[in-house]
């Protein structure tokens, strides 16, 4: 009786794995667009790390 659950947990395990990586996405990320660049440009004179 244990061997039995305990492989179907591990499917249940998997499968839901499955279905989580492989189904609809759930993100719910704004649309903004494409953002604008606010920073400095890479100046190797100006770096610190030299």
């Amino acid at each position: 009786m244990s061997i039995s659950r305990i492989i179907a947990n591990i499917t249940q395990y998997i499968s839901e794995a499955a279905m989580r990586i492989f189904g609809p996405n759930d993100d719910s990320y704004p649309t903004i667009g494409v953002q604008p660049f606010k920073g400095e440009p890479y100046d190797k004179r100006k770096d610190d790390n030299n």
